[in-house]
């Protein structure tokens, strides 16, 4: 299972989904699909696509990943989690076959669900992909429209240590002829997302940052891009007369995210005296955003649980969390949960305060018993961090 082990549970390949593709009849051509990719963002544009079709009438599954309690968060049609049932009937039914193949964690997830969108038949699917694009499972679809939220370093050992290299990766998802929407604002990825297009004759399309933005239920100021990504896809598919959607439609949708979809961790605020913010951020560019943001909030004191991913770079992350806060670390619990000491020892390297724990729980409990009404606590770090404490 790569969220939780890492590079070795990785699999560079498609012949294995490819294969549980074809034993499975093809359930993915039952329906029309939305591919999503990006380094940041990817989960909040999906769920925001999903909304506003929903708003629309429309039936819309949505597979995203990783999820935070339930596995089944993963798979959703209209923000209604897939039935238990449907999951244990599959994996019972199909058993052998994934034995026989040695399928993945993730080759095996991402059958189940468009096998489970088909079944429930949905008229379109917004589909996320898991890591980079070009290899990823969810890219033997064939969309209607493709988008690209942005570029930062993440994942580097598998995906590449440059933003061209990455960009490249994520670039895979653009098939021939099918539009694409980027939310890349640098001027050297778009060339290299320019070049990918023309190759593929796909038509390519720029979200223009400076426009001014619809206003949605979800808090952090970095939806802003998400949300101008989102907006774009819609109205490029309603241009082509592909889908039916007003503009109250996108106006709604927009404004009930959460509700709709069932999103969570995206500067969730769990509390208000103290201020309790949950984030799933846990690379450089997502945390440089967060803390931005954060540092908008009136408090007296700040508190910060922390917990990373042990191949996640610590020290660029770490460098940019404020140094009068008040830290509280501790292992995720996967076996890919950097350690304690190690955490403890790039935060030390920053000259940063901190108390060990032994599991976020007890990191958390510590925090709230230390807060004051007027405090803000920010747990953050991982998506595995976020998913101990909601």
């Amino acid at each position: 299972m790569y969220q939780r082990t890492g590079k070795a549970a990785y699999k560079a390949d498609l012949q294995n989904t490819l294969d549980l593709d074809k034993y499975l009849d093809h359930p993915h051509i039952f329906y029309r699909t939305i591919h999503i990719a990006g380094t940041n963002g990817k989960g909040s544009t999906s769920h925001m696509i999903a909304s506003i079709l929903q708003e629309a009438g429309y039936k819309v599954g949505l597979y995203t990943s990783p999820h935070l309690n339930d596995f089944r968060e993963r798979i959703r049609v209209n923000g209604v989690l897939c039935e238990e049932q449907f999951v244990t009937d599959f994996v019972n039914r199909h058993k052998q076959f994934f034995k026989d193949h040695k399928l993945s964690f993730f080759e095996m997830t991402v059958g189940m669900a468009f096998q489970y969108f088909k079944e429930q038949k949905v008229d379109i699917a917004v589909v996320e992909t898991g890591l980079g694009g070009r290899l990823d499972s969810t890219n033997i679809i064939t969309p209607i429209v493709t988008a690209i939220t942005n570029i930062d370093k993440d994942h580097t050992a598998i995906l590449g240590n440059t933003f061209i290299k990455i960009a490249g990766e994520k670039a895979g998802i653009i098939k021939k002829n099918i539009p694409i929407v980027i939310g890349e604002h640098r001027g050297f990825l778009k060339s290299r997302f320019r070049e990918s297009g023309l190759q593929q004759k796909a038509p390519i399309h720029f979200i223009d940052h400076r426009t001014k933005n619809l206003p949605t239920d979800l808090k952090g100021h970095y939806q802003k891009s998400n949300v101008r990504l989102a907006v774009k896809v819609i109205e490029l598919l309603r241009e082509s007369k592909q889908i039916t959607v007003s503009q109250e439609d996108i106006q709604k949708g927009l404004l009930q995210v959460a509700i709709t979809t069932g999103l969570r961790g995206r500067y969730d605020i769990l509390n208000l005296h103290p201020k309790i913010i949950a984030d799933t951020a846990h690379n450089s560019a997502g945390i440089k955003l967060l803390i931005k943001q954060v540092n908008e909030e009136l408090f007296k004191d700040l508190h910060i649980v922390l917990g990373m991913v042990s191949d996640k770079d610590a020290a660029s992350v770490i460098k940019l969390f404020p140094k009068e806060a008040h830290y509280y670390i501790s292992k995720p619990d996967i076996p890919r949960g950097m350690s304690t000491e190690i955490l403890g020892k790039h935060l030390n390297s920053f000259h940063l305060r901190f108390d060990s724990f032994n599991s976020i729980s007890q990191a958390f409990k510590a925090a709230k018993k230390r807060a004051s009404k007027e405090d803000v606590i920010l747990v953050t770090g991982s998506t595995f961090v976020v998913a101990e404490i909601i």
